[in-house]
């Protein structure tokens, strides 16, 4: 199976529209073993998928150690790989639980450091999880007022502006990486990051889907009149989507769950399951490089399989459309 691919911003990187999500392979929020980890990302290569993107915080370093170990047989010009720095991690010296509550495969603990040498020595220590000699995207993970608190976040976008974005730009310029971004959960901190860098990418979970199109008012724009392209994480918006009744890693409020009701209701009208739209949406806008699940076994990521190839009437669309569940300015698929 092959899917078609898409550059990276203006870098000439090409990625399979169709990648991998590993937030969950990680097993910081339901237990995930090695093997069943590197599964996923074995299912997901089989099935033609040839970008992979992880992070140092998945799994406290599990999820590095896994897509390295399922990838590293693989011609590493065949696909690419994304990861993201931020947090470095360190031996965890107490039983005291994680403050948000998520489970720690590997017996570490996260600092979050967006300076210069932050940057660097996390670009260094995930070398070294993932055995691997080159990454091909990084993102700056996780800074933003929705994860620090708008106090604590405005010391954190300093550092990145005055000190770990001349890391990003020196990585970049050298080759080492081929391309630079951010990942995170909300649309403001990239419309502020546009303001003193030159993104390549971004990695956006959750804010651009089916259920939200927020970014259409003004992220999206500016991405298009720079050249970002962007990479929709979450495009189950945390399995909401997808028949569960989470929504951004939480419980779904009153709000949220009766608008998912009503595009349901559409898709169920049109005989087309709810996640198959979800997951095509996104890649209707030119501005979309790539979406990425991230299941949580192989099982589930071959579940999407069919579900990405099905062919949606038009009809669902222009439904959703007059029934004001979809933004007056979104692309829909062909």
């Amino acid at each position: 199976m092959e899917w078609k691919t898409r550059q990276i911003g203006q870098t000439g990187l090409m990625v399979s529209e169709f990648g991998l999500g590993t937030a969950t392979m990680g097993g910081s929020r339901i237990k995930i073993t090695r093997q069943e980890g590197e599964a996923i990302v074995t299912a997901a290569w089989d099935a033609g998928v040839r970008y992979f993107d992880t992070a140092p915080f998945y799994g406290v370093g599990a999820a590095e150690h896994r897509v390295g170990d399922a990838l590293r047989e693989h011609n590493r010009d065949d696909w690419v790989l994304s990861t993201k720095v931020g947090r470095l991690l360190r031996p965890k010296t107490s039983d005291a639980p994680s403050s948000d509550g998520r489970m720690s495969p590997l017996p570490f603990e996260v600092v979050y450091d967006y300076s210069y040498d932050g940057i660097m020595r996390s670009v260094e220590d995930s070398y070294q999880r993932l055995g691997l000699a080159r990454i091909d995207i990084l993102y700056v993970h996780d800074i933003g007022a929705y994860q620090h608190g708008p106090e604590l976040n405005a010391q954190h976008m300093k550092v990145l502006a005055d000190s770990g974005y001349k890391a990003l730009d020196e990585l970049r310029r050298s080759k080492t990486v081929s391309a630079i971004g951010i990942g995170v959960n909300e649309k403001e901190v990239l419309i502020d990051a546009m303001e003193f860098g030159d993104w390549d990418a971004f990695l956006l979970a959750g804010r651009y889907t089916l259920l939200e199109q927020g970014p259409l008012d003004d992220l999206i724009p500016k991405c298009e009149a720079r050249g970002t392209t962007l990479v929709i994480g979450g495009p189950l918006n945390s399995g909401i989507l997808a028949g569960r009744d989470t929504w951004n890693y939480d419980t779904a409020p009153p709000a949220i769950m009766e608008r998912v009701k009503k595009i349901a209701a559409v898709c169920d009208a049109h005989n087309i399951p709810l996640p198959a739209a979800a997951l095509q949406f996104p890649l209707a806008h030119p501005v979309v490089s790539a979406v990425i699940p991230g299941p949580r076994s192989a099982a589930e990521f071959n579940e999407n399989l069919p579900l990405m190839r099905m062919k949606i009437p038009a009809g669902l669309w222009s439904d959703l459309r007059s029934e004001g569940l979809l933004h007056p300015n979104a692309p829909v698929p062909a």
